[in-house]
């Protein structure tokens, strides 16, 4: 199911990879909680992330998950 960017219009599978996506519910499997935003970063997702997106901000613990991946040091 592809998502749509209510900003830029932007399409992609993975609402992380857009900006501010169209409304749905997410489960955190770090802190499992629900509904969280797309951009939630609790303490333990946070001690697993090892690269950040410089295009969106996005994080996570492998580089291919990103669009444009940097180390975060």
């Amino acid at each position: 199911m592809a998502h749509t960017c209510k900003n830029c219009g932007a399409v992609a599978d993975d609402p992380g990879h857009l900006c501010n996506p169209t409304d749905q519910e997410l489960h955190c499997s770090y802190c499992d909680e629900h509904n969280v935003s797309i951009n939630h970063v609790c303490k333990g997702k946070l001690s697993a992330m090892n690269y950040s997106c410089s295009t969106c901000g996005r994080v996570a613990e492998e580089e291919g998950s990103l669009c444009n991946p940097a180390e975060i040091k």
